[in-house]
């Protein structure tokens, strides 16, 4: 039998980068004041990946009316994508916008490496 993709773990946790308590939702994959994620996961909420390296924020695309986060596991490498979330610090977000590029014309804001 195949495995889901997405798996619901309604999980508190303390941000390994910024510390700041983060209450989980079962959908809450990084931390809503500095963005930060920790690579945990192969499928959503699987908790199977062995790297656990930071994650960090290194852009941000706009979907209609809706806000991607790219993030750079700081570890392995890997490259992950999430919807943002209603409490995330939307200052944060609009910072690496004007950090990354210019906001009123381009759709994606990708850090280049």
């Amino acid at each position: 039998m195949q495995e889901k993709r997405f798996q619901k773990k309604v999980e508190d946790f303390i941000c390994e980068h910024c510390g700041a308590h983060t209450k989980g939702s079962g959908y809450t994959d990084h931390c809503p004041k500095c963005l930060w994620s920790k690579h945990v996961d192969i499928n959503p909420g699987d908790r199977k990946s062995k790297c656990n390296g930071l994650m960090e924020p290194i852009g941000v695309e706009i979907k209609g009316n809706k806000y991607i986060i790219n993030y750079k596991c700081t570890k392995c490498g890997y490259k992950h994508r999430v919807k943002s979330a209603p409490n995330d610090n939307f200052d944060k977000i609009l910072h690496m916008m004007r950090y990354i590029g210019d906001t009123s014309r381009i759709k994606k804001y990708v850090k280049n490496d």
